[in-house]
C-alpha cells in the first residue's frame, strides 16, 4: 500500500472532506469533465448489496469507495478525479449482465470492481470484453473464468478483459483437502454444494485433492439454495460414518446445513471456502457451530502490515457495514484500475485518450504495486500472482485463523 499520511487522510474521511466532484458533460476522451477543468472516471461496482449475500456485497463496495476517495486526496492521478457508481447484482446472473451493460453504455466507466459470484462474473465476461472494458473481480474463484471450460487440461484464456485479485478454487479446495488430512486428522468426508458455478467447482476440486491424499468420501449430496431445511441430507451424513462436512457454496446455506447436522446427532464439523467465511456463518449456525472450518483467500487482512492504513482509514471512514472477507481485495481491485488509468494518461501527455478504454485494459496485464492484500499483479491468464490462502475456525463466536500457507500441489 501507497506510504502517506494517515492522520491527514484519516481526519478527512471523518470529517466527510472527501467529496468527489459530479460528473459533467462526457468529453471526447471518455470521462466527464468537472467544473474544475478536471475529468472524472468512474469505476463500476457490480455486487449483491441487497439480500443473503450483501454483508460482502456492501463490504465490495464500500472498500472500493475508498480506495477512490484515497486516490482522489492524493491526487494519485493529476487531472483525474475517480467516482464510484455501484450496482446490485443480488447475487443473480441475470441482474450482473443487465448491470454490465448499464456500465458499457456509461463513456465514464473506465473498469469495473467486482462480482461477488463467480455465475455472475461468467454472465458479464463477454459483454466487458466486447466493450473492451476492464473487470477486476475481488471475490471470483472459479478456475474457468481466466482459464476457460477446460482448464483442467488445456487452460486458454478467454477474456482479455478480466482480472481478480482473488486466488482460484483450484487452488483452495485442494488446500482445504490438505489440511483436513494432513493436518486435522480426518479421513471420511461427505461432500455436499448447491450445484451453482462457485460451490461445484470448489467441492470438485477439493474432492479430487481428498481422494489423492488417501481419504474417503463416503457420500456426496447437491442441494437447493433457494431453501433452508436440510434434514434429509443431515440424516444422510450422520448414517454415512463420515468425520467431516465439506459444502461447495455460501453462508446463506451453510450456516444452517451445520446447524442440522449437529442437531440429527452428527457431531463433526463442516468445512467451505470463502463463501462461508463471514460473521453471519457463526450467527446462522448457532452453538453448534463452533469447530467449523473456512478457507479463505490470502493473510487475515488484520495481521497484514501491508494492512493497517486500510483497517483505520475504512474505520474512519465511518461505513455502516463491515468491509468483510472482500475488503482489502476490493480496494486493491479498484486501485488496479486507479493504476491503470494513471498509466494511460501518463502515457498521453496527461489526458485521457480517446480509446480511453482500451489502453486501461491493456495496462492492467503490467500493473504491480504493494497493496492492502500483499503485492497486487496478475499473470498470462489474469489471475492474480498472490496464491495465499488461510484456514479459518470459529472459536468463541468469531473466525479465528489457524494456519496460512500455499497449495502444494
Amino acid at each position: 500500500m501507497r506510504q502517506r499520511s494517515l492522520i491527514a487522510i484519516t481526519a478527512a474521511l471523518a470529517a466527510g472532506a472527501l467529496t468527489l466532484t459530479a460528473c459533467g458533460s462526457r468529453d471526447e476522451n471518455g470521462g466527464g469533465s468537472d467544473t474544475s477543468g478536471g475529468t472524472t472516471v468512474v469505476i463500476g461496482v457490480d455486487a449483491p448489496l441487497t439480500g443473503d449475500l450483501s454483508a460482502m456485497g456492501l463490504g465490495i463496495k464500500n472498500s472500493a469507495d475508498l480506495a477512490a476517495k484515497t486516490a482522489n486526496e492524493e491526487k494519485y492521478v493529476e487531472g483525474i478525479s475517480f467516482e464510484i457508481e455501484a450496482l446490485d447484482d443480488q447475487g443473480q446472473p441475470s441482474a450482473g449482465q443487465q448491470n454490465a451493460t448499464k456500465f458499457v453504455a456509461d463513456d465514464d466507466v473506465l473498469g469495473v470492481v467486482g462480482p461477488l459470484n463467480s455465475s455472475v462474473g461468467e454472465s458479464m465476461q463477454k459483454v466487458f470484453d466486447d466493450a473492451k472494458l476492464v473487470q477486476v473481480s475481488p471475490a471470483n474463484t472459479g478456475p474457468g473464468l481466466t482459464q476457460g471450460p477446460k482448464w483442467q487440461t488445456e487452460k486458454v484464456r478467454t477474456y482479455k478483459s478480466y482480472f481478480r485479485t482473488a486466488t482460484t478454487d483450484a487452488i483452495q479446495g485442494p488446500f482445504a483437502a490438505q489440511y483436513i488430512y494432513n493436518k486435522a486428522k480426518k479421513t471420511k468426508v461427505f461432500v455436499i454444494d448447491d450445484k451453482k458455478t462457485y460451490g461445484a467447482g470448489l467441492a470438485a476440486t477439493f474432492t479430487d485433492e481428498f481422494k489423492k491424499l488417501g481419504g474417503d468420501v463416503v457420500g456426496t449430496e447437491h442441494i437447493d439454495p433457494d431453501t433452508k431445511d436440510f434434514s434429509a441430507v443431515a440424516t444422510k451424513v450422520k448414517n454415512s460414518g463420515a468425520d467431516v462436512v465439506y459444502y461447495g457454496g455460501e453462508y446463506p446455506q451453510a450456516g444452517p446445513l451445520s446447524k442440522q447436522i449437529k442437531a440429527s446427532g452428527a457431531k463433526i464439523p463442516l468445512i467451505g471456502g470463502d463463501g462461508i467465511y463471514d460473521p453471519t456463518f457463526i450467527e446462522l449456525a448457532g452453538n453448534d457451530g463452533t469447530g467449523d472450518l473456512a478457507t479463505s483467500v490470502g493473510a487475515p487482512v488484520e495481521d497484514l502490515p501491508s494492512a493497517k492504513d486500510f483497517v483505520a482509514d475504512y474505520k474512519a471512514a465511518g461505513y455502516k457495514e463491515e468491509y468483510s472477507a472482500y475488503g482489502g481485495y476490493s480496494y486493491d481491485s479498484a486501485w488496479a484500475i486507479i493504476e491503470a488509468v494513471k498509466k494511460v494518461v501518463e502515457d498521453n501527455d496527461g489526458k485521457l485518450p480517446d480509446d480511453a478504454r482500451e489502453q486501461v485494459t491493456a495496462a492492467m496485464q503490467n500493473v504491480s504495486f504493494d497493496g492492502v492484500t500483499g503485492k497486487v499483479s496478475f499473470d498470462e491468464f489474469g489471475d492474480t500472482t498472490n496464491k495465499q490462502l488461510t484456514v479459518y475456525s470459529v472459536k468463541n463466536g468469531e473466525w479465528a485463523p489457524v494456519e496460512s500457507g500455499t497449495y502444494t500441489g
